[in-house]
């Protein structure tokens, strides 16, 4: 039985400058990750209340 990953990719864009959306499978709540070069960091998705972005799988 396959392990089921805590975080899934749902959007990304660039190569050497990247950005994604990941999404923490199990709350929910999505993140935004930045690379450029050597340096990256993520940080969580707000809307524009302030308050987490939350997208639920299908699954669920």
């Amino acid at each position: 039985m396959a392990k089921k990953e805590r975080f899934e990719k749902i959007y990304s864009q660039g190569t050497v400058d990247v950005m994604q959306i990941w999404r923490d499978t199990e709350t929910g709540v999505n993140y935004v990750f930045h690379k450029q070069g050597y340096a990256g960091g993520m940080t969580p998705l707000l809307d524009k209340d302030g308050k987490f972005v939350v997208t639920l799988s299908e699954s669920n």
